[in-house]
């Protein structure tokens, strides 16, 4: 018997992460992002983590998941919880981890046919 890891597939699973972005369905995404289990990628309107608005979850509400998956860049980082208040009201989950592990959930909740986004964050270098 071979013995092999299943990939998720799908035109919205998660091939390759990095520190600068992401790579969806053969497109290369280089800032946030939003990747919904079905529908059209996104790019999500973050430069970084202090800009986050209660507008931003808003708009993961309104693609009704079951379950949002909160990439907050290189470290974990958690939003606070009057943003997260358009999720709440809609009883939709909410899962904060760093980028790259948000990446790797994803797909797995993807693979088995969930109805999760992940919202990733990757922050704006600074200007020099």
């Amino acid at each position: 018997m071979k013995l092999h890891a299943d990939r998720p597939n799908g035109p919205n699973a998660i091939t390759r992460h990095g520190p600068g972005g992401v790579l969806i369905g053969g497109v290369e995404h280089r800032c946030s992002v939003i990747v919904p289990w079905q529908g059209v990628v996104s790019a999500w309107p973050v430069r970084r983590f202090e800009e986050l608005h209660e507008r931003h979850f808003a708009a993961l509400a309104e693609l009704a998941p079951e379950l949002v998956i909160f990439g907050s860049g290189a470290r974990l980082r958690f939003p606070a919880a009057q943003l997260l208040r358009p999720l709440i009201a809609r009883a939709i989950g909410i899962e904060s981890m760093d980028t790259a592990a948000a990446c790797r959930t994803y797909n797995v909740l993807f693979g088995e046919g969930r109805a999760v986004i992940a919202a990733l964050l990757f922050d704006a270098p600074d200007p020099a």
